[in-house]
């Protein structure tokens, strides 16, 4: 299974636990901790212990300890010396970052996408839009894990088609960080969803009508409001 794949079908958990398939079990264990992770509820700071989650999951200690690594390579874990692994604590500043960077690369590798045109590219279209109603959904029960899931799988849909697998790489893990800040501090300053929901409804357009240019200028614009947003909103409080 590809990490586009896995990232796309990875559910948001409330607990701890295997399901769906992977090509091998540290990759159910990542998934299982990454949806824990940007589900909420595993807070920032709380301890990812090797027995406690292998006794849980009813696995050995080696495969906990190969997707605690793999998730410190995406973000989302930290190890301590002598304190071990812990769930990520994100500062405003490291989402400003996240932010800044996706500018760089994500209108890009949308672009490309759109030039690239892969053979799935009308089922992503497809999928996009569902990913938009879903979010809309979700934003009016007031569900924000929903919200944010939905929403990181719209982009992922768009930017994911692009042939720079360094790029597309690059940005899965900058989604997974902004999910995680969302799920750390964004929810609580920067309830924008009518303007992001108006944004993205304009970017998904051009992107199907196959206008690289104008996708381009529109998830700029996007994600360049979203910093001025982000940061705007932390003054204020």
């Amino acid at each position: 299974m590809s990490r586009e794949a896995a990232v796309l079908d990875d559910p948001l958990q409330d607990s701890l636990q295997l399901s769906g398939t992977a090509s091998s079990t540290a990759d159910l264990i990542e998934r299982s901790i990454r949806g824990a992770i940007l589900g909420g509820s595993l807070k920032a700071g709380s301890p990812l212990v090797e027995r406690k989650i292998a006794e849980e999951l009813s696995v050995s200690k080696t495969p906990v300890r190969e997707a605690l690594i793999n998730l410190t390579r995406r973000g989302l874990v930290e190890f301590e010396r002598n304190r071990g692994a812990r769930v990520r604590h994100l500062t405003i500043q490291d989402v400003l970052f996240v932010y800044e960077t996706r500018s760089l690369l994500e209108p890009q590798a949308v672009a490309d996408c759109i030039a690239h045109r892969p053979p799935d590219f009308d089922r992503r279209v497809s999928r996009a839009r569902e990913a938009l109603d879903f979010a809309t959904q979700a934003s009016a029960a007031r569900d924000h894990v929903g919200r944010s899931r939905h929403n990181r799988e719209f982009h992922q849909l768009l930017f994911s088609g692009s042939p720079n697998y360094f790029a597309v790489d690059t940005l899965l893990t900058l989604q997974d960080i902004a999910g995680l800040g969302a799920t750390q501090i964004l929810w609580e300053h920067t309830p924008s969803w009518d303007e992001e929901s108006e944004e993205h409804t304009r970017l998904l357009s051009a992107f199907a009508l196959g206008d690289a240019e104008r996708s381009r200028e529109i998830l700029s614009l996007h994600i360049n409001t979203a910093h001025r947003r982000i940061r705007a909103s932390v003054k204020t409080h």
